[in-house]
C-alpha cells in the first residue's frame, strides 16, 4: 500500500488528507459555537392578546440610534422594542431603513397610543419625521402589515416577557 497523495508534515510526523479534513471540520464547529455565543439573540417578547413578537431591545442611545437601519430582512413575529427613560413624544424616521415597517407607540402602562402602518423607507436625503399625537415610553417596530394582520388597535394592552440578558 502506497503513501496517501496529500500529506502535511508536523514535527517529522505525517497526517493524511482525512485527518486534516476532520481537524478543519472540528475547528469550524468550535468557531461557529463561539460566534453563536456572542450573537445578539432575543429573549424578550412583546405580546398582544395571543400574538407575540420576539424583539431586540433598543434601550440605550446607541441602540436606539441604530434601530433597524440597514436591516434587509425581518422575520415574521420579530421586531425591535425601543425603551425610553420617560414618557414623551418620540418622532421616528425611516432614514437608512431598507424595509417597510409598522411602528407602534405604547405609553408607560404599555397600551397602544399611536400606530403608523406601512412606514416606507426613506430614499431622499431629507426624511420626514413620523410624529405620534400622544406621549409614549415604548416604541415597537415590526414588519409592515403585521399590525393589521393581528388587528392591533389604539388602547390594546401589551405584555412584556423575558429579561435583558
Amino acid at each position: 500500500m502506497g503513501r496517501p497523495f496529500f500529506m502535511i508534515k508536523f514535527d517529522n510526523k505525517f497526517m493524511d488528507k482525512r485527518t486534516v479534513f476532520l481537524l478543519l471540520v472540528l475547528f469550524g464547529i468550535i468557531i461557529s459555537a463561539l460566534l453563536s455565543i456572542n450573537k445578539e439573540t432575543s429573549n424578550y417578547q412583546v405580546c398582544f392578546k395571543n400574538n407575540c413578537f420576539e424583539v431586540k431591545l433598543a434601550d440605550n442611545i446607541k441602540k436606539r440610534e441604530q434601530g433597524l437601519m440597514f436591516v434587509r430582512e425581518l422575520g415574521s413575529g420579530q421586531g425591535t422594542l425601543f425603551v425610553f427613560e420617560r414618557e414623551e413624544i418620540y418622532p421616528f424616521w425611516m432614514k437608512n431603513t431598507i424595509i417597510s415597517l409598522d411602528i407602534i407607540w405604547l405609553d408607560q402602562e404599555r397600551k397602544i397610543v399611536f400606530i403608523k402602518e406601512n412606514a416606507q423607507p426613506c430614499v431622499d436625503d431629507f426624511c420626514p419625521n413620523i410624529v405620534p399625537d400622544r406621549a409614549a415610553k415604548y416604541v415597537l417596530e415590526i414588519n409592515n402589515g403585521q399590525a393589521k394582520e393581528f388587528n392591533l388597535e389604539i388602547g390594546d394592552q401589551a405584555d412584556f416577557y423575558g429579561n435583558k440578558n
